[in-house]
């Protein structure tokens, strides 16, 4: 049996064993009832509600490679080998642990919970509990394949999709099913067909932002379809969210403190869904990391986010603008406002430039020192898209959005250019180039014979 074989039966063994081991009662049983097999919606809904495993295993391989922040000489000379090919752009082997072992975690979870929900019938006394575990499982793997498709996949292409190579669609817990790589788009249809059907399941709101919802679903298939550069989808379904939830956080008011190096309290009311980047790479954290200079010139003094999420750090500036109440924690979930980025985008695209200056100017006015914002207006298309792309900018930064939103963009002909200097060497990374899709682990490839990026 291949080694990675062996790894989804210790997985297994360790989530039974996690899992009976975290309930008294079962430790209160003989011996020979210790080791249970989670089968119960009650049991299968647990899986799914260990913020652990299913809410922290978010990609930061694509933030660590992106151009929000920047690393001076002795930053770089602090962080692992590793670290630096990944900040640089430049292949390197690499194994366990990292993003793709951290992402097909929740994969295999929700993959496990629902081949057990087939042996559960679905009653009129059982149904709403059915239904959450079975739209929060579609939900869960949607999102991390998505995440993994962002990272070790190129960018959605209409003319190349179907042979581009993706990742591996695992829709089995089973592990004696070899893993391939799909083409992108097989990848994309699967995290599509996984939403739509997460979303007939789902309530409304969550009961916690930290388990799945129809507003999360749909704010899922809105960022979907953004990546893949089809605006009407990813408009309506930006909208569908924003029908469900509309709450915005006011910086001005005492729900922020600006003076704090954790200025946001935890799930705050803007978030829709919430995630953590798994913080496998070191020079994403603010000790670390610089934010870019031109990033930061770019706010006006009045933006409250100036101060919000940004502190002095020598000659530089460091992010704090974590939505996780946590300096060592990077938020990587869906808030309201990117949901009116994403809407506005989508209409300035479509033409629709007052339509889509309303939506920035009903954002605004909440991160900007009160009565001091000018509302925004737009003469041409260009002006529009460019407006709303500086504000995505600046309000998603830090958030494992960035690597995908160059990617998208530059098949749209933005022309982005990455670039580092380090010392008396300059790295860069061009427009479209196939580093854009990650290079995947070493054991992997070694263990199953998929081809490289």
């Amino acid at each position: 049996m291949k080694c990675a074989n062996k790894i989804y039966i210790l997985l297994l063994v360790l989530f039974i064993v996690g899992y009976a081991s975290s309930c008294k009662k079962y430790l209160d049983e003989k011996s020979n009832k210790t080791l249970v097999v989670p089968s119960s919606l009650e049991d299968l809904q647990g899986m799914l509600d260990n913020d652990f495993d299913m809410n922290t295993k978010n990609s930061s391989f694509g933030q660590t490679s992106d151009d929000d922040y920047f690393m001076t000489q002795d930053t770089y000379n602090a962080v692992s080998d590793l670290d630096r090919f990944v900040y640089t752009w430049r292949p390197k082997d690499y194994t366990y642990p990292n993003d793709w072992g951290y992402g097909y975690t929740p994969v295999f979870i929700s993959n496990y919970c629902l081949d057990q929900l087939k042996k559960v019938e679905r009653t009129k006394q059982n149904k709403i509990k059915w239904n959450n575990v079975n739209g929060s499982a579609h939900f869960f793997r949607a999102y991390y394949f998505l995440n993994l498709i962002w990272e070790f996949s190129k960018a959605y292409d209409e003319q190349t999709s179907v042979s581009d190579l993706g990742i591996v669609l695992r829709l089995s817990s089973d592990f004696n099913i070899p893993s391939t790589r799909s083409t992108v788009k097989q990848c994309y249809d699967q995290v599509i067909s996984d939403l739509k059907e997460a979303n007939d399941d789902l309530p409304d709101n969550p009961i916690h932002p930290l388990r799945p919802s129809k507003a999360a679903s749909c704010a899922t298939l809105a960022r979907t379809y953004l990546s893949m550069r089809q605006y009407d989808s990813a408009y309506k379904y930006a909208d569908l969210a924003l029908k469900i939830k509309t709450d915005l956080l006011d910086y001005n008011s005492s729900e922020v403190d600006p003076s704090s190096t954790v200025p946001f309290q935890p799930y705050n009311k803007e978030i829709i869904f919430y995630t953590t980047q798994s913080g496998r790479y070191l020079p994403i954290f603010s000790f670390f990391s610089f934010v870019d200079t031109t990033l930061f010139a770019s706010y006006s003094d009045n933006d409250l986010r100036k101060t919000i999420f940004y502190f002095p750090q020598g000659n530089y500036q460091s992010f704090k603008g974590q939505y996780t109440a946590n300096p060592y924690l990077f938020f990587s979930g869906i808030t309201t406002a990117e949901m009116m980025l994403t809407k506005a985008e989508c209409l300035a695209r479509k033409g629709q430039l007052s339509e889509a200056m309303s939506e920035l100017n009903r954002l605004l006015p909440n991160r900007y020192i009160t009565g001091t914002f000018t509302p925004l207006s737009a003469t041409t298309k260009a002006i529009a898209i460019a407006r709303v792309l500086s504000e995505r900018r600046k309000e998603l930064t830090m958030r494992a959005l960035r690597w995908i939103d160059i990617k998208r963009l530059n098949k749209e002909g933005a022309n982005i250019l990455l670039k580092r200097i380090i010392g008396t060497e300059t790295f860069s990374l061009a427009p479209n180039d196939k580093y854009y899709a990650l290079p995947l682990p070493k054991d992997i490839i070694e263990q199953t014979g998929m081809p490289q990026n």
